[in-house]
């Protein structure tokens, strides 16, 4: 997902979101006990992570082995809401009410280094995150809470020339993920031309989500987020590439366009646990 890169824009408040400040409020509560205990305890699971994470991502234009991605899949697949600080119990996630306008996205980040990057995604119901591209990532992504529709596609072209029928800007993708995911639920994974690169997120109940991304975004490293929309393949097809009626339905036209308005983000501070970096 996109939190550098949709997250550099600043943004102005909105009236919603102190509702994930339920979040840091009683994360807050919690760390003031006992402070110098808990400022040393981290959960197991998070460590894990972060450990995790300084020994296999390597920097940019590398993907992580396969027993590598394994290994972080398992970690992550067994993690709950509490390792990094939440409860189903938070306002934010118990929340019925719909919210007035266009519901924005907010974010945290628990970690960040050249390699990598440990976020969090809170998503109020009916908010979205719009298709969008990680160039050069592969990413992992754990449904800690909530319910959330994900549709994911894979460039299957390079780019189009000129033609009399279909606009250059049209790229031919395929439909790989186009599902609901209900927390608590497996990893999802996506590599740097596989896996559903470009995929978007939208929520059906309030929902948080943890992101690892490796590398994270880059203007200066050549990966700046792109965002696109999708067209049925049958809308816009020009005879180039005939398929069956069943075959069509797995593919689609994605288009490059502007920076969304429903992109941009409110970026709060990690008040959960902290990763030691000195436990390496």
């Amino acid at each position: 997902m996109t939190i550098e890169a949709m997250g550099e824009q600043r943004r102005e408040p909105v009236a919603h979101v102190h509702r994930v400040g339920y979040a840091n409020r009683a994360i807050r509560k919690k760390r003031c006990k006992r402070t110098k205990k808990c400022a040393s305890t981290v959960p197991m699971a998070l460590q894990d992570l972060f450990v995790s994470c300084r020994q296999m991502f390597k920097g940019p234009d590398t993907v992580p082995l396969p027993e590598d991605i394994k290994r972080l899949c398992n970690i992550l697949d067994n993690m709950k809401p509490e390792d990094v600080g939440l409860s189903s119990e938070l306002q934010f996630f118990k929340t019925k009410a719909a919210v007035k306008g266009t519901p924005r996205v907010t974010y945290t980040t628990i970690y960040k280094c050249n390699d990598f990057s440990l976020c969090i995604f809170f998503l109020p119901a009916n908010a979205v995150i719009p298709l969008h591209n990680h160039p050069g990532m592969t990413v992992f992504s754990k449904l800690l809470l909530g319910k959330m529709h994900i549709k994911a596609y894979d460039l299957v072209d390079p780019p189009r020339a000129d033609g009399p029928d279909t606009p250059i800007q049209l790229r031919l993708a395929k439909l790989e993920a186009d599902s609901v995911l209900t927390a608590p639920c497996n990893t999802s994974v996506l590599y740097p031309t596989t896996g559903g690169n470009i995929h978007q997120f939208t929520a059906i109940t309030p929902c948080a989500v943890l992101d690892v991304l490796g590398p994270p975004y880059s203007k200066e490293g050549d990966r700046d987020c792109s965002y696109y929309k999708d067209f049925p393949y049958t809308a816009l097809s020009n005879g180039e590439m005939e398929l069956k009626k069943e075959e069509g339905s797995c593919y689609a036209w994605l288009e490059e366009t502007e920076v969304p308005e429903n992109s941009k983000m409110d970026g709060i501070e990690y008040l959960g646990p902290q990763v030691d970096e000195s436990r390496c």
